[in-house]
């Protein structure tokens, strides 16, 4: 059996489970390729291309019994468990930077990630954007994206989890930005000051319905991280009613802040009618994460 053949039935194995992805891919091949080269002990960007020309490519390689056996462990742990692969590598990749995860926190796939690397929201900083935080920061993917991506800023990176900000502990000194990125335990806006003139989240709005529906794989992150509801409510919007009630007196003059909804426009404009909000383009689309000044937030109180 060749690399490709492996990662072609180990694909159908997951198909035929019913497995749910979202941690990092969005397919059964892809979940396969990620579970079976990791398990090879190969790049997770090793060529697969089966073009006899193509001479980087692993796809024909052949594969003994003893790998066979531990690729197959391995996929019938992510078949047993439903837990997301990533919990099982314990690595989740966001633009191409290597994160270190497990089950302390929610696994990293923010949108936000992808505007801090592309330059998405670069129109609405300036020369005297220095002090970011990143509220909501479970494993620090975003502290450490932003802080890689801004060489002149200092972030402050909060989580109500002491679990979570472990893990965040661990990617913050893997990458050394021990100087720049200071880890704060912090309900919302609680325990943190400020003025910033970023301010980052990827929070809990994840509504009660949603909630009850979610696939195992999504039962095995912390519920603290999904559920917009811990206040009563239904919409998911707790938290986010608190933040941006909040937020104004902990932003600078010219600060914005850039919120993560996910699939919840709907419930979002229901609950902040009038507010002046950008929606910003991502891969997802332009209805998952949104910017709002400090201005629109005062002008909305």
């Amino acid at each position: 059996m060749t690399i490709l053949e492996l990662i072609q039935t180990s694909a159908q194995q997951l198909t035929e489970a019913g497995v749910a992805f979202g941690h990092g891919t969005t397919n059964a091949f892809d979940e396969a390729a990620w579970l079976v080269l990791w398990q090879l002990g190969l790049p997770l960007d090793t060529p697969l291309d089966d073009t006899p020309d193509n001479t980087e490519s692993v796809a024909h390689q052949p594969i003994t019994p003893d790998q066979q056996t531990r690729v197959a462990t391995l996929l019938a742990t992510r078949i047993s468990t439903r837990k997301p692969a990533a919990y099982l590598t314990q690595e989740a990749w966001l633009q191409g930077v290597a994160f270190y995860v497990d089950e302390r926190a929610i696994v990293p796939r923010s949108l936000i990630a992808e505007l801090l690397v592309e330059g998405g929201i670069d129109y609405w900083l300036t020369e005297s954007t220095h002090r970011v935080l990143d509220l909501c920061t479970g494993n620090g993917s975003l502290a450490v994206l932003a802080a890689m991506t801004y060489p002149d800023v200092t972030v402050e990176a909060s989580d109500i989890s002491t679990d979570a900000l472990a893990v965040a502990q661990i990617n913050v000194d893997k990458y050394s930005l021990q100087p720049r990125i200071t880890l704060l335990t912090s309900d919302g806006l609680t325990n943190v000051k400020g003025p910033y003139d970023l301010i980052l989240c990827n929070p809990p709005y994840v509504n009660a319905q949603s909630m009850a529906d979610l696939p195992p794989e999504y039962q095995s992150e912390p519920a603290l991280a999904l559920d917009g509801n811990t206040a009563g409510g239904r919409d998911g919007m707790d938290f986010i009613r608190h933040l941006l009630r909040d937020a104004p007196q902990h932003m600078s003059e010219n600060a914005v802040l850039v919120l993560e909804i996910g699939n919840e426009q709907d419930h979002f404009e229901a609950a902040f009618p009038r507010l002046d909000a950008v929606w910003l383009q991502t891969s997802a689309g332009e209805e998952q994460v949104l910017l709002l000044t400090r201005k629109a937030l005062l002008a909305y109180h």
